[in-house]
């Protein structure tokens, strides 16, 4: 048993199970919904704008109809490898080949920060998927069932928002981002070819989620579109949904901790989530 797996003994399965559940029922009753329909109004504005609002109906229609093929089947993560090396290229494990960037150098204002949002979102997604490969060949030592539970429910929610962001890209005419964070993903490549256990691999997700639930507290003062705006303040919750579980696993209490030093991963829970690890405004652009 090594070091952090005996920081682990507290975990009750059962209460992670419930917690995992309780997670996927809030997503699925509350905050899918509510993304969904400012997603809608969104794309919406974009038909208004391009067509005139004969076609607003049908338009609101056919969208949320591809939203939910694109949430049920993950078809734009389809490429994330559970490899990290397919992290950066979206194309398979050992391939060098690069995909479009996270960030095309036209998109500006709030679709560029779709697009930095979508890319965190396949980050995650890659993670949890990583993860998962990994405790099922045995890397991470004994892990509770409920785990896997959970990193299924984070990854399908990261999904989600992935295929969500991507709605608005494409509907304006860019192309879908398949591709992970730029500037976090050769962390995450680092941090996690030196996972061993539970517990790395649940800092390395807690990471991922502190940067994402403080970029989009960041993006709601920067976002131009009121529903631009309501998309972020709905993902943001879930986001720091998924980081008092992982800070749960680790034996720790909720909310952001430490300094800059440790990731914010040791010390007191401050009173309100800071935004620290946020991706600047000027990361925004891609360029």
């Amino acid at each position: 048993m090594s070091k952090h797996d005996q920081h682990l003994d507290h975990l009750s399965n059962a209460e992670l199970a419930a917690a995992s559940n309780d997670l996927d029922q809030l997503h699925r009753d509350e905050t899918f919904p509510a993304m969904q329909a400012a997603v809608g109004e969104w794309v919406e504005s974009f038909h208004e704008a391009a067509v005139g609002s004969s076609t607003r109906t049908s338009s609101r229609r056919t969208f949320l109809i591809g939203l939910g093929a694109v949430a049920g089947g993950g078809a734009l993560l389809a490429a994330c490898s559970s490899s990290p090396s397919g992290a950066k290229t979206g194309t398979g494990a050992g391939s060098t080949s690069t995909t479009t960037p996270s960030h095309p150098s036209h998109l500006t204002g709030d679709l560029a920060i779709a697009a930095m949002a979508a890319s965190l979102e396949n980050l995650g997604v890659f993670a949890y998927k990583a993860a998962l490969a990994a405790a099922g060949a045995g890397k991470l030592g004994k892990v509770p069932p409920a785990i896997a539970t959970f990193a299924q429910t984070a990854m399908a929610q990261h999904k989600d928002h992935s295929g969500a962001w991507n709605s608005i890209l494409t509907t304006a005419g860019a192309k879908a981002v398949t591709a992970t964070d730029p500037a976090l993903t050769p962390t995450v490549e680092q941090k996690f070819a030196q996972v061993k256990d539970l517990a790395g691999v649940a800092e390395l997700a807690l990471l991922i989620e502190n940067v994402a639930a403080q970029t989009y507290q960041n993006a709601v003062a920067v976002l131009q579109s009121p529903r631009a705006v309501g998309i972020a303040a709905t993902i943001q919750p879930v986001e720091m949904q998924h980081a008092a579980i992982l800070y749960y696993v680790l034996g720790r209490y909720p909310g952001i901790q430490g300094a800059a030093s440790n990731g914010f991963a040791l010390g007191t829970p401050l009173a309100f989530s800071p935004t620290t690890l946020a991706r600047p405004p000027s990361d925004y652009t891609g360029r």
